[in-house]
């Protein structure tokens, strides 16, 4: 019950998701479940997610966590017949990913991954764009999404944060699995990747804080993809392009200029050596919901008591996982890896560096009032 599961909770209390109330929360900390005793009254506050499941009293579980315990809880709850949302990332590891999936289909039980920024209608227009080829033959994707700023006493403020024992990872791991998400609902899975993954560049950290990651496609498409916590102000610019026109996705905006002829079959029609070819070009705005996990929530809680199609299913959120751990073993490696990744391989790198990692020293997580506005898309 830190900074997410504490906003997540004061949500449901107040009965901000139709049809779902609080009937449970649970926390390791002695001090920390008295604080919530006194927040949430009448709600039963448990010791560890093991006594809460065997209590019986909850349909579904949010699991907001530590990142290796997302998948560990969430086998646990499948077990008891519990549907389960997840806080990003499903898991730290494809194999752990993979486990995670295959307790979901022995229950039946509903899976969904807190992939909040799907709810963005932007993304959504941006991918109804993409998958209709509005664009056409894709060629290149490009996002530099560098307004991640975090600050040295944000990741003093948790003993897991930035370090491979408790978090698995640095910038790839705890801020960008939403963009690297989205990259692969826009556009799909690349076919290999190549990747940069400083460590503590900008910040005293044992993982990444800077990452530049270039996916290959079979198809011809390139995507280039950087991030860091370590730059301000930063950008959030998305570009993509193909043969049928370009769009891109700044400061709230989707610009979208349509080439009223593929520039493909310009290319090797045309007579002349410089050519403009005709285009329409237009700009799209759309309101952004105001409590973008508070959709979620609402969209797994109708899924589960009216079969509403989920917006971010668990299992897809396999992809971003895999993602991230090719782009890790790119750079320690140091070559291009072949996707689907290689689980074993992976294990094996992330766990010699697990055991010279060590838990930092801080203090219990914060709770909030509400979920917080850098918890948004921000341009």
């Amino acid at each position: 019950m830190g900074g997410m599961g504490s906003a997540h909770a004061r949500h449901l209390f107040a009965g901000g998701v139709n049809g779902a109330v609080l009937s449970a929360l649970c926390d390791t900390d002695a001090a920390r479940r008295d604080q919530l005793k006194a927040l949430f009254p009448e709600v039963p506050v448990y010791e560890n997610a093991e006594a809460l499941l065997a209590a019986g009293v909850c349909d579904a579980v949010v699991i907001a966590t530590p990142h290796y315990f997302h998948p560990v809880i969430g086998v646990q709850a499948f077990e008891h017949g519990v549907h389960v949302l997840s806080e990003k990332p499903m898991a730290v590891q494809v194999s752990e990913a993979h486990r995670l999936i295959e307790a979901a289909d022995k229950s039946g039980r509903a899976f969904c991954v807190m992939f909040n920024q799907r709810t963005d209608p932007l993304f959504q227009k941006a991918r109804e764009l993409v998958q209709s080829g509005v664009l056409g033959e894709l060629k290149r994707f490009h996002w530099i999404i560098t307004n991640w700023y975090r600050t040295q006493a944000y990741y003093d403020s948790g003993a897991w944060r930035a370090t491979f024992c408790g978090e698995g990872g640095g910038v790839l791991m705890n801020q960008a699995p939403h963009n690297l998400d989205l990259w692969q609902w826009i556009c799909g899975m690349p076919d290999r990747v190549l990747a940069r993954c400083p460590v503590a560049k900008y910040h005293d950290i044992e993982v990444e804080d800077e990452a530049l990651i270039v996916g290959e496609y079979d198809s011809g498409l390139v995507a280039l993809f950087q991030t860091t916590t370590g730059e301000y102000p930063g950008t959030n610019r998305l570009e993509i392009t193909g043969d049928g026109g370009k769009m891109v996705l700044e400061d709230g905006k989707l610009k979208l200029w349509r080439l009223k002829e593929r520039e493909r079959e310009v290319c090797f029609t045309a007579k002349e050596g410089f050519v403009q070819i005709p285009m329409d070009y237009e700009e799209m705005t759309f309101e952004a919901p105001p409590n973008a996990h508070g959709a979620v929530l609402q969209n797994f809680v109708d899924h589960i008591l009216h079969g509403t199609p989920l917006l971010s299913d668990g299992r897809e959120a396999l992809n971003e996982v895999m993602l991230c751990n090719a782009a890790y073993l790119s750079a320690w490696q140091g070559g291009v890896v072949a996707l689907p990744v290689d689980a074993a391989a992976f294990d094996r790198e992330l766990a010699a560096r697990r055991e010279q990692s060590a838990m930092r020293e801080a203090g219990s997580a914060p709770m909030h009032d509400g979920y917080q506005t850098r918890w948004q898309v921000r341009w």
